[in-house]
């Protein structure tokens, strides 16, 4: 299959999906809406009735296609928020809760997003290129074809998560949790993972670094937890 065919193939594959989880109203792409800032930086910054900064309190959030391009929101409760097709390009997200939250089609580009707690979110054809989530928690998140190229993710906690079709490569998976994940599809060309644990995943390559999985190297061993980085204040 020549590369132009597998783009396509990949283009109409992500596209099918957005029709899926996202509501109705906001399709097609063609005639959707970016939210733009009028002003650079307004004082109070307000997107969709959230004040966007750091420890913000905005779970359940209608955040959807909003220019968030390089926010400060480290430590902020996004829990359940709806951040499909938002532009958080270079944004801060350390710390921040995103449990829950839908970010299908978000760009996440160079996003600074270590000690994440993102439990059971959906990135699907979210765009996660270069970001930083060492240390985040992605247990039960699903990236349907994703883009996490050259990701940095040492420690990271992928429990359960779903990588179909995902794009991995040049990813830094050092020492991650892959438990009972599914990689169906995944492309891992120079992908790294030294340490990680994979037991009871669904096709990872668990002999990736050696004959013998990590678990199985050395019984004594756990499988790596997640490390609590500051949360959202209550």
């Amino acid at each position: 299959m020549s590369a132009r065919t597998d783009g396509a193939r990949r283009a109409l594959l992500i596209a099918g999906l957005l029709v899926q989880v996202l509501p109705a109203q906001v399709l097609p792409a063609a005639a959707q809406t970016v939210v733009l800032n009028k002003v650079e930086r307004p004082d109070p910054w307000l997107v969709g009735g959230c004040t966007i900064g750091p420890n913000a309190k905005c779970p359940g959030a209608d955040l959807r296609h909003a220019d968030l391009k390089n926010a400060d929101l480290g430590g902020a409760d996004l829990s359940g928020a709806n951040l499909a097709r938002a532009d958080l390009r270079g944004a801060n997200l350390r710390g921040a809760v995103l449990t829950g939250a839908n970010l299908s089609g978000a760009q996440l580009q160079i996003a600074f997003m270590q000690g994440v707690k993102a439990r059971d979110a959906r990135f699907v054809g979210a765009n996660l290129d270069h970001a930083r989530i060492v240390g985040g928690d992605f247990s039960g998140s699903d990236f349907t074809v994703a883009d996490l190229e050259m990701v940095q993710a040492k420690r990271a906690q992928f429990v359960g998560a779903r990588f179909i079709d995902t794009d991995l490569q040049e990813a830094k998976f050092y020492e991650v949790n892959l438990t009972n994940a599914v990689m169906d599809g995944a492309k891992i060309r120079f992908a790294i993972f030294q340490d990680a644990w994979m037991q009871d995943c669904k096709g990872c390559p668990v002999h990736w670094q050696t004959d013998k999985p990590v678990w199985e190297a050395y019984p004594a061993a756990t499988a790596p937890k997640h490390e609590d980085e500051p949360q959202a204040a209550k």
